[in-house]
C-alpha cells in the first residue's frame, strides 16, 4: 500500500496549524501554572484510609492553626493536596497533628503522609532559568547535529536544510505539548515542574530520532532510486511509517498502563509522555519531511 503523504500534505499542515494556534492562544491567554519546583513554596499530600472528609472542613482545621492561606486540592483515591508559599517544618507537624486528631475522632481513621516537599523561592526561581536554557541548548545541538549527519547530502537540498525542517517539526512539538498542559493546567489544574521538563526533552530526543529515520531513507533514496525529490520523499516516508507507528504504539501501550495503574504522583508526567510522543511521531512523519519538499519546491521555482 502506497499511501500520498507528500501529495496530502496541505491537510497536515492545516491540522498542525489549528493545534497549534489553540496553543499558542491558550499559552498566551491562560499561561501555565507552575509547580514549586519553579515558583518556590510548599507541598503536602495527604491521604484518609476512610471516608474522606469535604474540602471545607480540612479548611476550618487549618485556620484554627493560623499558620498562613492554604490551598487544597482534592486527589484521588481519599487525597488532599495542600499548597502554602512558605511552610516551616513545626508548621508541617502541626498541620499533620490537627488533621489526623480530627480525622481519627470523628471519621474512625488514619492519616497517611504521602509526601512533603518544600522549596525555597530562590532555588524555584533557579530551576526555572536553568530549565529554559537546557530546553534551548538541547535544540540546538540536535540542529548541530542534523546538519552534520546529513553533511554530504548537498542536493537537491542541502544539508542545513534538514536540520532546520526537524527544528520547525520540534517546536511544533513543544508548543502543541506546552498548549496542551496549560489547557489542563487552567480547567484541571496540571502543573508545570521539572518532571515536565523531563518529559519534554524526551519528547524532543524521541521526536528527532524518528525524523532522521526518515531523513536517512531520503538520502538512500536519493542516490539508488529516484531522480525525483518529492517522489524519493514520499517513498521514504511509505517505507519508515510501519515502523514508526509500532514503535510509538509499543511505548503508548507501556506509558497508558503507568497512567492507570501507577501512582498519582506521576500521572501528570506520564501523560506529558503520551502526549508529547504522539504529537513527535506525528511531526516526524507528517511535518519535517514535507517542509523539505517544499523547500525543493520553493527553489526551483526560484531558479525557473
Amino acid at each position: 500500500m502506497h499511501f500520498p503523504f507528500i501529495k496530502k500534505r496541505k491537510y497536515w499542515y492545516i491540522l498542525s496549524g489549528l493545534l497549534t494556534v489553540i496553543s499558542l492562544f491558550s499559552i498566551l491567554v491562560w499561561g501555565f501554572k507552575p509547580g514549586i519546583d519553579f515558583t518556590g513554596g510548599s507541598l503536602l499530600e495527604i491521604q484518609f484510609t476512610a471516608q474522606a472528609p469535604r474540602v471545607e472542613e480540612l479548611n476550618d482545621q487549618v485556620k484554627e492553626l493560623n499558620i498562613g492561606n492554604f490551598s487544597i486540592q482534592p486527589s484521588e483515591n481519599n487525597t488532599y493536596i495542600f499548597r502554602q508559599k512558605d511552610f516551616s517544618e513545626d508548621e508541617h507537624q502541626q498541620l499533620i497533628n490537627k488533621i489526623t486528631e480530627y480525622y481519627q475522632n470523628k471519621y474512625q481513621g488514619e492519616v497517611i503522609q504521602l509526601r512533603f516537599e518544600s522549596i525555597g523561592p530562590s532555588i524555584g526561581l533557579e530551576l526555572r532559568n536553568k530549565a529554559l536554557t537546557t530546553t534551548i541548548i538541547t535544540l540546538l545541538f540536535i540542529i548541530l547535529f542534523i546538519a552534520y549527519a546529513f553533511r554530504k547530502v548537498s542536493q537537491p537540498v542541502a544539508s542545513w536544510k534538514y536540520g532546520l525542517a526537524a527544528l520547525v517539526a520540534l517546536f511544533h512539538d513543544i508548543i502543541i505539548l506546552l498548549g496542551v498542559f496549560s489547557i489542563l493546567g487552567k480547567f484541571l489544574g496540571y502543573e508545570i515542574n521539572i518532571l515536565f521538563l523531563t518529559a519534554l526533552l524526551t519528547t524532543l530526543g524521541y521526536s528527532v530520532n524518528d525524523t532522521i529515520v526518515v531523513f536517512d531513507r531520503i538520502r538512500e533514496n536519493i542516490y539508488t532510486r529516484h531522480e525525483n525529490f518529492p517522489d524519493a520523499v514520499e517513498d521514504s516516508m511509505n517505507q519508515t511509517f510501519a515502523r514508526s507507528i509500532n514503535t510509538s504504539f509499543t511505548t503508548l501501550l507501556v506509558l497508558f498502563a503507568v497512567y492507570f495503574f501507577g501512582g498519582d504522583t506521576i500521572k501528570e508526567f506520564v501523560l506529558a509522555l503520551i502526549v508529547g510522543i504522539t504529537i513527535g511521531t506525528y511531526s516526524s512523519i507528517f511535518i519535517a519531511s514535507p517542509i523539505l519538499v517544499d523547500w525543493y519546491k520553493f527553489s526551483q521555482k526560484r531558479k525557473n
